[in-house]
């Protein structure tokens, strides 16, 4: 019986052995589970408060980008009026410049208005004729006593002709700089 005492023993521990280690193979399979969900939990979360995160910063990144088209638009538009704006002055002043000259040559179509020319008054008296000058001290005049020559209406057309070109590049020279000046702004 001594023998099988001992084996019976042995069984024992053996089956003491076992069921301690199974037991704390449950134990730490228990405790390691727990330990995995806090894990899978925490990173979860950690998960969730960066996409939170991440989703704010695009939409404040999508709020500036937006704010910033807007006011760029803003800019847009305003520099379209003002180049409107501008666009009609430059129009209304070619215009207005036209209808001057218009009338100035109708007048001179007319014989209403004369084209005259000041001449040196030495040379004149150094031919010792009239020579169709003449001395205009009438009212409207800017220099008395000067002694003046009338341009035949057809030349008197063609320098107005000249000076209504002029014009007109000095408006459109004008207005090309106002239109530079509003773009530098």
């Amino acid at each position: 019986m001594k023998g099988l005492d001992w084996r019976l023993t042995c069984l024992a521990l053996l089956l003491g052995f076992a069921l301690g280690g199974r037991g704390a193979w449950l134990w730490q399979a228990n405790t390691y589970d727990k330990q995995l969900a806090e894990q899978a939990a925490n990173y979860g979360r950690q998960l969730s408060a960066k996409d939170r995160d991440h989703g704010r910063e695009r939409e404040q990144a999508a709020a500036a980008a937006l704010d910033q088209l807007a006011e760029q638009q803003n800019a847009r538009r305003d520099l379209e009026g003002r180049l409107q704006e501008q666009n009609q002055t430059h129009w209304k002043e070619m215009a207005n410049a036209k209808k001057t000259q218009d009338r100035l040559r109708d007048q001179l179509a007319t014989a209403d208005v004369r084209l005259s020319v000041l001449i040196d008054a030495g040379a004149f008296a150094a031919q010792s004729c009239d020579g169709g000058g003449r001395e205009t001290a009438g009212t409207g005049s800017l220099v008395h006593g000067a002694v003046r020559a009338d341009l035949d209406p057809a030349h008197a057309q063609r320098i107005i002709g000249i000076t209504d070109e002029g014009d007109r590049g000095l408006i459109a020279l004008q207005a090309c700089q106002a239109y530079v000046r509003l773009l530098n702004r």
